[in-house]
């Protein structure tokens, strides 16, 4: 007689089945350890911890500073160690005081910020017009020397500042120009475009020679190939190039010492500030506001030209 099955003797048999099935099927293999995947979400970790510690070493001065100028000189004296301003302190009582005239009891930053402007910008421009040709000159047109030219330009920076103050302080003087803002812009362009000439010089030696050459069969002049070709290619740099200089002229605190001392009006912001912080009687906010005044022209120069600072204008210049 044939044996039947039922349903009910095959469940069991399925279920045996399929568990022997299960047991007997290698595991999920476990994934081996990948030293290059460890290395780097180490690095990105570090990469993001160091970010953050330069950033905090940089920005908390500058938030300190601009916190002190936000509060009562009496609640700083109160609790000096606070980093906040409650709504109840902020004041800007120190601000109003530094950017008011002398006559209406202030320290007249507001003169001495636009003796700055007027000396930097005017810096900035004449040195440019002066370093761009000379620049193209070393870097492009053949001539007896031009290699030892830009050592030449850099052994101006070997003497310190104050070897060349005492002459330049003698013959400005003589002339007449001691105690004058343009005296004293004569004296930066002195002092940048060398410099500015040895910047500019290693940026246009980076213009491929073969659009300047197009240029030149197209029928354009040397001052031509340089206006229309060479400064739209090293605008960064020539911008770079500018806020450098605006910085030297903007900071710049020895010649703007020796030659305005006499002639308050004629301060620029730097020399007023050192003339609040050698003052015991000008309260500490007072001296932070003044220095977050000299700062933020900076600032504001450098993060609106950050553009064109970091643009590549020069790539796909040249194909080939």
């Amino acid at each position: 007689m044939s044996a039947h099955v039922t349903p009910e003797s095959a469940a069991p048999t399925t279920q045996q089945a399929d568990t022997t099935q299960k047991a007997s099927s290698p595991s999920t293999p476990r994934r081996p350890f990948n030293r290059h995947t460890v290395e780097r979400k180490t690095l990105s970790i570090m990469r993001w911890a160091v970010i953050g510690f330069f950033l905090l070493i940089t920005l908390l001065p500058f938030y300190y500073m601009v916190l002190l100028s936000l509060k009562p000189i009496e609640s700083l004296l109160r609790n000096p160690a606070s980093i906040i301003v409650t709504p109840t302190e902020f004041t800007l009582r120190a601000y109003e005081q530094v950017l008011a005239p002398v006559s209406a009891g202030g320290q007249g930053f507001g003169t001495f910020l636009l003796n700055s402007a007027f000396v930097a910008v005017s810096a900035v421009i004449l040195s440019l017009l002066v370093a761009v040709p000379g620049a193209y000159a070393v870097a492009r047109l053949p001539f007896f020397g031009h290699r030892q030219v830009n050592a030449l330009f850099l052994a101006a920076y070997l003497f310190p500042a104050i070897v060349m103050a005492i002459p330049l302080f003698v013959l400005f003087t003589r002339l007449g120009l001691r105690g004058s803002l343009v005296g004293l812009v004569l004296v930066y362009i002195a002092q940048t475009v060398p410099v500015a000439i040895y910047m500019l010089r290693n940026y246009l030696e980076t213009v491929p020679v073969s659009v300047e050459e197009a240029g030149l069969v197209d029928g354009l002049s040397r001052i031509g190939v340089l206006r229309r070709i060479s400064l739209p290619l090293v605008l960064p740099s020539i911008m770079a190039t500018g806020l450098f200089i605006f910085m030297i002229a903007w900071n710049e605190f020895l010649f703007a010492l020796l030659f305005l001392v006499e002639r308050r009006d004629s301060w620029t912001v730097s020399l007023g500030l050192s003339q609040l912080s050698g003052s015991a009687e000008i309260p500490t906010t007072v001296l932070m506001a003044g220095s977050v005044v000299l700062t933020l022209p900076i600032l504001i120069v450098f993060f609106s030209t950050e553009r064109l600072l970091t643009g590549g204008l020069t790539a796909g210049a040249e194909k080939g």
